[in-house]
C-alpha cells in the first residue's frame, strides 16, 4: 500500500478588498451578512429556503443536473423546499484543470455536510460548471506530475474568440491525453484516468468533456455538477437576464456608484466596467457578444431566450435566482469581485448571494517529503533553492580542493605583494593584469571542481528541483496550477478524503464560528 500524501491546510491568500468581504467589513449592505453563530445561521438559512417552497427548481433544472447516485439521493432531500444547496464553480479545464477546481467542490461538500449535521437542515453541494464561458485560453492548458516533475498537455487550435466551451469542440486531444497516461503509468486507481480519457474524445466539446468528467469524479462524493450551458439553464435565467437588459442603466449607475465607492475606500475593484456594456451577453453560433447598454432595450423584442447569458458579475445573481444557495465557496479573485455583485443583486431588487472563503490546501507527496527531510528544509524554504543548490554542491567538495584553492589564492596575493614591494622593474599595471589572469584562472578551476562535484550529486539536486516543481510550480501556489488527476490516479479515495477531512475544518470554523 502507498504511503500517503501530507495535506496541508493553508491561509487562502486574499488581496485586501477579499478581506474585506471575508470579514464583513464593507460598508453595510454591499454584501450580505455573514452569519457568525448558529443562530444566524438558522435566520439566513430561513431567508433562503423559503421563497423556494413549493417552486421545483430542481425539476425544472434536473436535465442541467443529471444527478445519479450520492448526488441524487441528497439533492432529492433538499428539492422541494425542505433544504439549501451550497454552491461553487469553476470554468472548463483541460481533464478538469487545476487542483484547486476539486478543492472548491470539496469546500462545498464540507459546509453542506456540516450544516446538515449541525442545524439539522439538508444540504447538497452543488456544482456550478461555467460551461458558457467563453476564455479557451484559460483552461486549455493544464500541468500533470509526472516521474516527479510537470509535463505540460494542451488542447489544439482555439475557436473563434468569444466561443461558449459548451461549443468549442476539442481538436487533437489526443496527444494530451497519452501525456496523462504516461504520467498515470502503473496507478492503483486507474478509474480517474478512465473517467478523463473517456470523457475527452474527438468530436465533443471542451464543455461537455468537463461537465462529464466532473460528474463521474464529484457525483459518487454526493455533489451534482450543472451544466451552466443547458437550454434549462437558460430558459430559467431568461426573466432575469430580460430584467437586467431592461434596467440596464439604472445597474450600470449603481455598479459606477460601487466601484468608484471602493475605489475612494482605498481597494482595487476585481472587475473593471466597460463603458456603454450592459451584464448580458447575446450568444450567436456560440459566440457570446456583450449587449450594449444603449441598445439593450431595443434588443428585448427580437432575442429569443435561449440566447442570452450572465457576465461575471450577473452569474452569482442568477445562480442565487435559481437555486436555495445558502453560500457560494470563493476563491480570492472571486471573493473580491462579490463587492460589486452586492450592487447588481441590489439594483435588481433580488437576494444578494453570499460568498465565504473556500479551503486551500497543499499536497506534499511522500518522495517530496522525503527531500524536505533529509535537507531539512520547509516547503516555504523550497520557493528559493539556489541558496540549497549551493550548499549541497559546496558540501560536496572534498575539503582538500577548498582548501587548496584558498590557498592558491592566497599566494596569488603574497606573491603580487612580494613583487609590488621589490624593486623589480615591472609596470603597474602589467603586475595588476597578471594577477588579475591567475584569480580568473583559479575562480575557473574552482567552478570546474564545483562542477564536477555537482555532477556527482545529480541525484539530489533532481530531487531538489522536482520537489520546487511540485511544492511552488512556477513560483506560485501549487493548488493554482497542479492538477491533481494523477496523485489521484495514485493514491485514490483516500486522498479525496484527507482533502475532505481538511476542507471540513475550515467548514466547521464557518458554521460554529463565535459559538
Amino acid at each position: 500500500m502507498s504511503v500517503m500524501p501530507f495535506v496541508e491546510r493553508l491561509p487562502l491568500a486574499m488581496g485586501p478588498l477579499a478581506l474585506a468581504v471575508r470579514d464583513g467589513t464593507l460598508p453595510p449592505g454591499s454584501t450580505p451578512d455573514i452569519p457568525r453563530d448558529l443562530k444566524a445561521w438558522r435566520e439566513h438559512i430561513a431567508v433562503c429556503r423559503e421563497p423556494m417552497m413549493g417552486v421545483a427548481w430542481a425539476t425544472s433544472l434536473r436535465e442541467a443536473m443529471r444527478p445519479a447516485g450520492p448526488a441524487a439521493a441528497r439533492l432529492a432531500r433538499v428539492s422541494g423546499g425542505q433544504g439549501v444547496v451550497v454552491t461553487t464553480g469553476q470554468q472548463p479545464g483541460l481533464f478538469g484543470g487545476p487542483m484547486y477546481t476539486i478543492v472548491k467542490a470539496l469546500s462545498a461538500l464540507a459546509l453542506a455536510n456540516r450544516i446538515e449535521a449541525t442545524l439539522g437542515v439538508a444540504a447538497a453541494p452543488v456544482f456550478w460548471a461555467a460551461t458558457d464561458d467563453a476564455d479557451f485560453a484559460e483552461g486549455a492548458t493544464t500541468w500533470l506530475p509526472s516521474a516527479g516533475m510537470l509535463q505540460d498537455a494542451r488542447l489544439g487550435s482555439p475557436p473563434p474568440d468569444g466561443t461558449k466551451m459548451s461549443h468549442a469542440f476539442l481538436d487533437n486531444v489526443e496527444v494530451a491525453k497519452s501525456i496523462l497516461k504516461r504520467a498515470s503509468a502503473g496507478a492503483a486507481w486507474p478509474e480517474f484516468i478512465r473517467a478523463a480519457t473517456t470523457a475527452y474524445h474527438e468530436g465533443t466539446t471542451v464543455g461537455t468533456a468537463y461537465v462529464e468528467l466532473m460528474r463521474d469524479m464529484l457525483m459518487p462524493l454526493g455533489i451534482t455538477v450543472l451544466n451552466a450551458a443547458h437550454p434549462s439553464v437558460r430558459h430559467q435565467s431568461a426573466p432575469l437576464l430580460r430584467r437586467a437588459l431592461a434596467e440596464a442603466s439604472s445597474i450600470d449607475e449603481a455598479l459606477v456608484r460601487r466601484t468608484d465607492a471602493l475605489r475612494t475606500a482605498g481597494f482595487t475593484p476585481q472587475v473593471e466596467l466597460l463603458p456603454d456594456k450592459s451584464l448580458v451577453f447575446v450568444v450567436r453560433n456560440g459566440v457570446k457578444e456583450r449587449v450594449p447598454i444603449s441598445g439593450a432595450q431595443s434588443i428585448l423584442p427580437r432575442v429569443s431566450d435561449d440566447l442570452l447569458s450572465p457576465n461575471v458579475l450577473m452569474r452569482p445573481v442568477v445562480e442565487r435566482a435559481l437555486l436555495p444557495t445558502v453560500a457560494y465557496m470563493a476563491g480570492p479573485g472571486e471573493l473580491a469581485y462579490f463587492a460589486q455583485v452586492g450592487a447588481v443583486a441590489t439594483a435588481l431588487n433580488v437576494a444578494m448571494p453570499l460568498a465565504l472563503p473556500r479551503t486551500s490546501l497543499r499536497i506534499v507527496t511522500p518522495d517530496v517529503r522525503a527531500t524536505l527531510t533529509r535537507h531539512r528544509q520547509s516547503v516555504d524554504a523550497m520557493r528559493d533553492t539556489r541558496a540549497l543548490v549551493r550548499t549541497l554542491s559546496s558540501d560536496a567538495t572534498p575539503d582538500a580542493s577548498v582548501d587548496a584553492i584558498a590557498a592558491l589564492r592566497a599566494q596569488i596575493r603574497r606573491t603580487a605583494e612580494a613583487i609590488r614591494a621589490s624593486d623589480a622593474a615591472i609596470a603597474p599595471e602589467a603586475l595588476d593584469g597578471a594577477v588579475a589572469q591567475l584569480a580568473h584562472r583559479s575562480e575557473r578551476l574552482e567552478r570546474r571542481v564545483l562542477a564536477a562535484s555537482k555532477r556527482r550529486i545529480t541525484d539530489q539536486l533532481r530531487k531538489v528541483e522536482q520537489a520546487q516543481a511540485l511544492l511552488w510550480p512556477h513560483g506560485g501556489p501549487q493548488e493554482r496550477v497542479v492538477n491533481p488527476l494523477p496523485w489521484l490516479a495514485r493514491y485514490g479515495s483516500p486522498l479525496l478524503d484527507a482533502m475532505l477531512h481538511a476542507c471540513d475544518e475550515d467548514a466547521q470554523s464557518l458554521v460554529h464560528g463565535s459559538d
